[in-house]
């Protein structure tokens, strides 16, 4: 808001502007006398307007548009938004709301309110309202949004739909005159053409289509806010934590006990945090494997949800052919987008899961989307493009989560583009919980007999790795916790919040402790610093909070329905990063603000034990939470960021979550005998490319136990690429120097057509198979000094590569023959190729498969579990 000081002496103007496209404009101006020798401390518009417009084109009828403000007028500084009386007013207007129990009572008392009471008494307010047809609804909405103090919204072009009290007063003793000028403009016309001068036209105003548009679009956004946040009192709720939320901020920076403070926000005589002891999966790796199991047999009572609703602004996504910004799920990354990645992990668990116990597993999955980038619309797209991933549509319940107004740091007001269109964003991933009880997700979740869920993040492109998930799954099911954490060690800096075991003595002398999460925006707070040497650097102390979670589904549903704040945990208002918009005149605004925000883990807060004493070791076993460790690289590495040019840092970007997926590569085929280079430090690979590129389906394990059976030996040079997309694989002395693609299209098995019509993957049935053994692939491989080349996508130009095509349950194997030069090998369905080495170079024979093996192949992979393990055996048929 502009804060300048006025003249002591100042005039005001009434302009009269008429524009057409064939002649010039022209101005009449009024000049008045000042009424009063100081200035008038009156809320200027946001968007600030002519006075008065009156637009002629040959499509539309004249619009007419009056504001009340004088031009010449700039106010001076106002004092300090006060919180303590806004908070009161809207708290003691809820508290009213809540009593009455229909939309007429809820109107008589938004009629009492004192904003709302100004706002119908400003001139021409309710000939507007009456001229758009609203319902009693959406008035009552309209109503909210004045009464939580955001008439500004609703400002047109040239007609300001907002007085203040100052205003009001001055207006009062000119009230007469103005307004018999505005009366006599508005019932004139100026024609078209000029020649029949100034013609009658309809009393009041007009609003043209995208005007109608951007009102029904803010009353169904009030809506969705108004229904959601329900438990906290709706819109006039949400601008009350708003409020208290800012004010908290506020209150911080001027107080010296805010331990204090925080101690009587969460009702508790005492509270500390610790760094929280759990289950380190890289060091106890037979308890781990024993876990993983657990994991794996309890798949058929696991669901799994996708919060995918983010705007991911930081990715700055775009879509190359038509411009239009796209959600993080959308990223093309590895050759698939990233939604394609979390399918695909979640089919190698199942695949396993049928490898073992010969049976079929389809897992359900809940995805929470937005409308925030056309996220719903784009997500729905794939699902459909690609047969719903040959899992069946009943198998996917989406559902979307309101978006809900961003507003100034300041003072608590939303942020406007233009008129009727709030700046709107998704409320964080923590209104999940909820939103999924509103939607009848749990209802649906058990309809499949489901007991619990595992949650990941679109952009985590590593939580999958080996046996994280499964072992996080399996203690979950198997000690039946409330909701436990995969953790690792928290890179110092790293916009990441720290998992911490609450200690708190209770009002009533009962001390409570559980597992929870405090976000990096807390930190403040909690008084955490990221200095070491801190009193309590926990930073550098506690672990990363990954947003990797076991939930058990009914505990979670007790939690959502309780139909108050529990329902929507760690609220947060986030104003660290400006809030970027443009508005309508095509002008970029960066605002500190934020928005309200829920925290999807701090669920866990609802699920604290209680003791009669204070308990000082051995807590965190007889929790309903608990928290996994695992090495970070095989936890959480996040394409959140896009990399710009002068970055010289890769975290949290593509290129450098790239970089720990084929870390991770050189972990699992290290331990085969094969030997390849070592991936350095991020810093070494700003400004190159990486030493190789390894990209393995993750049905070849997923668990690393398992993929290592499938390969023993050989080397992968440096400059090297190596990509199999084929379950049934094996690698045998192996050496590749160059470039080696394997990709089938039955990777893990066929499809077919369920009685609904619907394409679904039958586990085992039909597969791909490769089987390599004392091969050497030379090729020149990858151009690496190719400007264009992009990693993280794996885009890249190739020299020479050897190609290996696997149609429906093609078969391929290569035994004791070196493969040179640029080769593709395409085998067709029902079909084996078999090169060895023959006296004038390769020898290739192709047969067909016996009818016989069609389903299960000439040899398969047996699966037996041996203890906390899975052992391997190669079958010939």
């Amino acid at each position: 808001m502009a804060k300048t000081n006025a003249a002591t002496s100042s005039s005001t103007d009434i302009l009269l502007r008429y524009n057409n496209k064939n002649r010039n404009d022209f101005l009449f101006s009024f000049n008045s006398i000042s009424l009063f020798n100081k200035s008038l401390p009156f809320k200027r518009p946001s968007l600030p307007p002519p006075l008065l417009s009156l637009s002629s084109s040959p499509s539309k009828p004249l619009t007419t548009r009056v504001s009340i403000a004088p031009v010449e007028y700039a106010p001076p500084a106002p004092d300090s938004f006060n919180f303590h009386q806004e908070i009161s007013r809207l708290q003691s207007l809820r508290s009213k709301l809540a009593h009455s129990k229909t939309l007429n009572g809820k109107h008589s008392v938004l009629n009492d309110d004192s904003h709302v009471k100004r706002f119908f008494k400003i001139g021409g307010v309710s000939r507007f309202l009456d001229s758009i047809n609203l319902t009693s609804r959406e008035l009552f909405l309209l109503k909210c949004l004045v009464a939580a103090g955001q008439e500004h919204v609703v400002s047109l072009e040239g007609f300001e739909l907002v007085e203040s009290e100052a205003v009001g007063s001055v207006r009062t003793s000119v009230k007469s005159a103005l307004y018999n000028l505005v009366e006599i403009i508005e019932g004139f016309d100026l024609s078209d053409n000029g020649n029949k001068g100034l013609e009658r036209i309809n009393y009041g105003v007009n609003l043209n289509d995208e005007e109608i548009k951007d009102l029904k679009k803010l009353l169904k956004s009030l809506g969705e806010v108004e229904e959601f946040y329900d438990c906290i009192g709706g819109v006039i709720g949400y601008q009350i934590m708003v409020l208290e939320l800012l004010f908290q901020s506020t209150f911080k920076k001027q107080t010296t006990n805010w331990s204090q403070h925080i101690k009587e926000s969460m009702e508790c005589q005492f509270l500390e945090i610790h760094a929280p002891s759990g289950l380190d999966l890289s060091k106890n790796t037979e308890y781990a494997s024993q876990a993983a199991l657990w994991g794996i047999e309890g798949l058929p009572d696991l669901g799994e949800i996708y919060p995918l609703g983010g705007s991911a602004d930081r990715l700055g996504l775009v879509d190359p052919d038509t411009g239009e910004c796209l959600p993080a799920a959308m990223l093309p990354y590895c050759g698939r987008t990233l939604l394609e990645g979390l399918i695909r992990d979640l089919q190698a668990r199942e695949f396993l899961y049928f490898k073992i116990y010969g049976k079929q597993c389809i897992t359900p999955v809940a995805i929470m989307t937005s409308s925030a980038k056309n996220n719903h619309e784009h997500i729905t797209s794939l699902c459909e493009r690609l047969s719903w991933f040959g899992r069946g549509q009943s198998s996917f319940q989406l559902f979307e989560q309101p978006l809900v107004p961003a507003v100034s740091a300041e003072d608590g007001q939303w942020l406007v583009t233009k008129p009727f269109a709030p700046v709107c964003k998704p409320g964080g991933h923590g209104v999940i919980w909820k939103l999924a009880y509103d939607k009848g997700i749990f209802e649906w979740f058990y309809d499949h007999d489901r007991k619990g869920a595992t949650v990941r993040q679109v952009s985590n492109v590593v939580a999958a790795t080996d046996l994280t998930l499964l072992a996080l799954a399996g203690i979950g099911l198997r000690h039946r916790k409330k909701l436990g954490f995969a953790s690792c060690k928290r890179n110092s800096g790293a916009t990441e919040g720290i998992n911490v075991l609450i200690e708190k003595k209770n009002l009533d002398g009962q001390w409570a402790y559980g597992l929870s999460c405090i976000e990096y925006t807390e930190f403040d707070k909690f008084e955490i610093t990221g200095s070491p040497c801190s009193t309590n650097g926990l930073q550098a102390e506690f672990p990363a909070n990954t947003n990797i979670l076991y939930v058990d589904l009914p505990s979670l549903e007790l939690v959502a329905s309780s139909n108050n704040e529990k329902s929507l945990p760690g609220m947060v208002l986030n104003t660290k990063k400006p809030i970027v918009y443009m508005d309508h005149y095509g002008n970029c605004h960066s605002v500190s603000g934020g928005r309200l925000e829920c925290t999807m883990q701090n669920i866990a807060d609802n699920f604290t034990n209680t003791y009669l004493s204070r308990c000082y070791k051995g807590v965190e076993d007889k929790l309903d939470t608990f928290i996994v460790y695992n090495e970070r690289r095989r936890v959480t590495s996040s394409a959140k960021r896009k990399r710009r040019h002068s970055d010289n840092t890769l975290h949290q970007t593509p290129d450098g979550a790239l970089l720990d997926i084929l870390r991770n590569a050189y972990d699992l085929l290290s331990h085969c005998d094969i030997e390849l280079p070592q991936i350095e430090g991020n810093d070494k690979y700003v400004d190159s490319g990486p030493p190789f590129l390894i990209f393995l389906h993750p049905a070849l394990g997923p668990l690393w136990e398992v993929t290592r059976q499938k390969f023993n030996g050989g080397s992968i040079s440096k400059g090297s690429e190596l990509q199999i997309e084929v379950a049934e694989f094996s690698w045998r002395n192996v050496q590749l120097d160059g470039s080696l693609i394997i990709i089938a299209e039955n990777v893990m098995g066929s499809t077919r057509m369920d009685p609904n019509g619907e394409p679904i993957l039958q586990y085992g049935n039909r597969c791909g198979r490769c089987r390599l053994q004392n091969v050497k692939v030379v090729n020149k491989g990858i151009n690496w000094s190719f400007g264009d080349n992009i990693y993280w996508k794996h885009d890249v130009q190739r020299f020479e590569a050897l190609k290996v095509i696997l149609h429906g349950n093609a078969e391929f194997e290569a035994d004791n023959v070196t493969v040179q030069g640029n080769q593709i090998f395409e085998i067709p369905d029902g079909y084996k190729m078999k090169i060895t080495s023959g006296d004038s170079g390769l020898q290739v024979q192709l047969n067909p498969l016996e009818q016989k093996i069609m389903d299960s192949g000439s040899w398969h992979w047996n699966y037996k579990i041996h203890g906390p393990h899975i052992r391997l055996g190669l079958v010939e048929t």
